[in-house]
């Protein structure tokens, strides 16, 4: 059970399982750190990590002229620092670091490379340097043994956990935390508040917030948003939620024919035109039924798209970017799904939340996950696309299941609410939307759980 602290405390504990519980490896699988900490004895050096790693990648791109060169299958992969997961930094010992970054080579290929370091604050050096995914693909996993280290397994020898799936149930505390940047002007904030449904049964155990803040609800789907008005003296200060879910793993379900119905209109990002109608009944054409043609479309969006969290334009759920890219995140995948499932006559909607690390108990979470539902046959069955696209022996699975390690914030697209943001339709909703005179601005957030017991 998590216990309450002060800021600094919790916050340290949360940073240190974020990182040490999520992707801290050991070199060799054996070893240990050469000191232990506890939580809260842990010292916070994200910062530290964070520049030691850009450091080292700035310099190897200045001595690669222009490119970070890493040998890779044979050839040199010419690279492009894309972005520091801060999220998986991490100290292993008081000279011991791990990082994780994004980077992206000539082609457009995206690729994963895990670093490990060595030295004092200041003065790391890289010591390993390996590519851990491929266009979003592992080549590994870790798994954590009883004494904490962490090993390699090839992807072909891993359990459905260390693949991302829990069957069945899964019970844990979920914390939803916005860090407030500097605020110049009165700011309004809309935030996600999750609801228990036949899958998940959620209790907010605290909302903590330096203002008082309003419930609304979007008549459409029926998401609860939470709605704060912060002036200049709220700067920096901090939205705090806790969550109690427990979850249960999602196949198809009945529903009503009249209300998926409703589930064939476009959202604002949608422009189904010729090219999609076409590509739509090209996809489906010969295939009896509603289930086999999802399945075509399903299985099209796996073949055809690449998982890319890099350029312009990936993440918004944009079709025009997604059905020309080829390329792009969850919600880039599922966005094409949907639109080509409704060209076709199937309807498709989505939803957003958090996926829950199944490989550890404890730490922090990878930003939101996206995924969708289709209805064929009295029943919606849902789809997770991007992941299948990343595991293409969970494809299968996916096709019909979502596991148990999850937790929605909202569904649908386009939510109106009353007050309303003044940039319009809030587009999906997993991150807060936070507005100063109608110009969208970023607020920090972080996501962190602890498993309370697997059924």
């Amino acid at each position: 059970m998590m216990q309450k602290s002060s800021r600094a405390g919790f916050l340290a504990a949360f940073l240190c399982l974020l990182c040490a519980a999520g992707l801290v490896v050991e070199a060799k699988e054996t070893s240990k750190p050469s000191v232990v900490f506890t939580h809260d004895e842990l010292p916070i050096v994200t910062a530290d990590v964070q520049e030691g790693i850009e450091k080292h990648v700035a310099e190897q791109i200045r001595l690669g002229n222009g490119f970070f060169l890493l040998p890779f299958e044979g050839s040199e992969l010419k690279l492009d620092l894309v972005r520091v997961h801060t999220e998986y930094l991490a100290t292993l010992s008081p000279t011991r670091h791990f990082a994780c970054v994004d980077m992206v080579d000539t082609e457009g290929e995206f690729y994963d490379v895990d670093f490990f370091m060595e030295g004092p604050r200041g003065n790391m050096k890289v010591t390993e340097t390996t590519v851990h995914k491929v266009n979003g693909r592992p080549l590994y996993l870790w798994e954590q043994a009883a004494d904490k280290t962490w090993k390699r397994v090839a992807v072909d020898k891993a359990t459905n956990a260390l693949l991302g799936i829990i069957n069945g149930h899964d019970r844990f505390l979920f914390r939803y935390r916005v860090n407030l940047p500097k605020i110049e002007k009165e700011a309004k904030v809309w935030l996600p508040l999750a609801q228990s449904d036949e899958f998940q049964q959620i209790k907010a155990v605290s909302i903590t917030a330096p203002a008082d803040h309003k419930t609304l609800v979007d008549p459409e789907f029926g998401n609860k948003i939470l709605f704060f008005t912060f002036g200049p003296e709220y700067s920096e200060q901090e939205i705090d939620i806790l969550y109690d879910v427990a979850r249960q793993e999602k196949g198809a379900y009945a529903g009503d024919p009249r209300d998926a119905g409703r589930y064939l209109k476009l959202d604002l990002k949608e422009h189904i035109d010729r090219y999609i109608h076409a590509a739509a009944h090209q996809i489906v054409d010969g295939k009896e039924g509603s289930l086999m043609r999802a399945r075509a479309i399903y299985d099209h969006v796996i073949d055809s798209m690449d998982y890319k969290r890099c350029g312009v334009g990936w993440g918004r759920g944009d079709l025009a970017h997604a059905s020309s890219a080829l390329a792009g995140n969850c919600t880039d995948f599922h966005t094409y799904f949907i639109a080509l499932a409704r060209a076709a006559g199937i309807p498709a909607r989505f939803a957003i939340g958090a996926s829950i690390p199944s490989e550890r108990d404890e730490g922090g979470v990878d930003g939101y996950h996206c995924w969708a539902e289709f209805f064929a046959e009295g029943k919606w069955w849902p789809v997770d696309i991007s992941e299948a696209n990343k595991f293409t022996a969970l494809s299968m699975y996916y096709f019909g299941h979502h596991p148990a390690n999850r937790l929605e914030f909202s569904r649908g697209r386009d939510l109106r609410v009353d007050p309303a943001p003044l940039s319009g339709p809030i587009n999906f909703l997993a991150y807060p939307i936070m507005e100063v005179d109608g110009e969208q601005q970023v607020a920090g957030i972080f996501f962190g759980f602890e498993r309370k017991k697997r059924r």
